[in-house]
């Protein structure tokens, strides 16, 4: 089990370890309404984000995987986050032991094929680390975005249910 963050290159990415310096831009980022509107609906106030800042770091030891802040190589802005959770959510079905897939960037990096890349690296690094874990994801029916991304990666849908009185679709690959 990795306790090291690695990195992962891509052409246009470099997945790393979240930095100190780097909680500027991710509490930006979940302010926005724009990328908190499928996740939970409204924007992280500055220490709900210190919070999620800090749980990407206590994954990997936790659980030995997790997330990586999402850098763009050509510009070394960070764009955004993808990786791997374990939440123990009330959900059923449950997501629970799996490698449950997220991803989130700000609105100025959508668009571009960026999460697809970012996503893909991470479930190459999932699927050789963890074989035998089964990879999910859950993502809301009107985020049209995720889907697509989630459907060129492989991703099918298992079910509908709802999560926090809304409703989701889980995936799995």
């Amino acid at each position: 089990m990795p306790t090291i963050i690695p990195t992962l290159d891509t052409e246009r990415l470099v997945l790393r370890g979240h930095r100190p310096g780097d909680f500027d831009a991710h509490a930006l980022m979940w302010s926005d309404p724009d990328v908190t509107r499928f996740i939970g609906g409204t924007p992280f106030p500055r220490d709900q984000a210190w919070v999620r800042f800090l749980r990407a770091a206590g994954m990997w030891q936790v659980m030995g995987f997790g997330f990586w802040a999402v850098e763009e190589k050509s510009s070394g802005e960070l764009l955004g986050e993808v990786g791997f959770h374990e939440l123990q959510r009330d959900l059923q079905p449950s997501l629970e032991g799996t490698l449950e897939a997220g991803w989130a960037l700000r609105p100025a990096a959508h668009g571009k094929g960026f999460a697809t890349e970012a996503v893909g690296a991470a479930l190459a690094w999932g699927v050789e680390n963890f074989p035998d874990k089964r990879v999910t994801c859950m993502i809301d029916p009107e985020n049209t975005a995720s889907l697509r991304v989630a459907q060129k990666l492989g991703f099918r849908e298992f079910a509908r249910t709802e999560f926090h009185g809304g409703p989701i679709i889980l995936l799995e690959r």
